[in-house]
């Protein structure tokens, strides 16, 4: 869906009434599908924004799949703008997911889950975290001991627990808040 559809769809939400609106929102927003359709254009329409105020060229794309909203903004040129949104070690990409996600509560009095990319960045460091979990499965067969990982975001911790069980082996989170991390072993 395009940013300019969506602009259509939120300026005729805009013209319901108060009650229809929080009517709807109580009642759950419909089908899946369509809440998360509107989370990805509330989304979309919040990062242009955002783009726009910091004079950062990217297109940003929305898909829905495996009943979340995924959001990529990608460049067709390097854009040193759009590299200082990702941050060091993702940390402006995890704010700025955080607050978009806040952006589409305001807007839709929905807790959202969706995934923000920035020129594929997440899918680079997926296959990252796939070797960390490959070496700490290879060290928990070599000496029968717990491997500890360093912390990392829920997201990163799902990707992790996902390569170890599909390793045959068995993963836990522990810890609390920035410290929260996972211990790979054997049982």
């Amino acid at each position: 869906m395009s940013v300019e559809s969506s602009e259509h769809a939120l300026s005729a939400e805009a013209g319901e009434d108060q009650d229809s609106v929080a009517s709807t929102a109580n009642a759950g927003k419909g089908t899946t599908a369509s809440r998360l359709e509107e989370e990805g254009d509330v989304a979309a329409d919040y990062l242009e924004e955002l783009l726009d105020i910091a004079d950062i060229d990217g297109d940003i794309d929305i898909e829905v799949r495996n009943g979340r909203t995924y959001i990529s903004i990608v460049a067709e040129e390097e854009s040193a703008g759009l590299e200082s949104l990702v941050g060091q070690d993702g940390e402006v990409l995890e704010a700025l997911q955080e607050l978009t996600r806040l952006s589409v509560l305001s807007a839709t009095e929905n807790r959202s889950r969706l995934v923000l990319d920035i020129n594929g960045y997440r899918k680079e460091r997926a296959g990252h975290l796939q070797k960390i979990a490959e070496d700490a499965v290879a060290s928990v067969k070599e000496t029968g001991e717990p491997v500890a990982l360093e912390p990392m975001s829920a997201y990163e911790r799902k990707i992790v627990h996902d390569a170890v069980a599909d390793l045959g082996f068995v993963s836990e989170s522990e810890g609390e808040g920035a410290g929260r991390h996972i211990v790979v072993s054997a049982d």
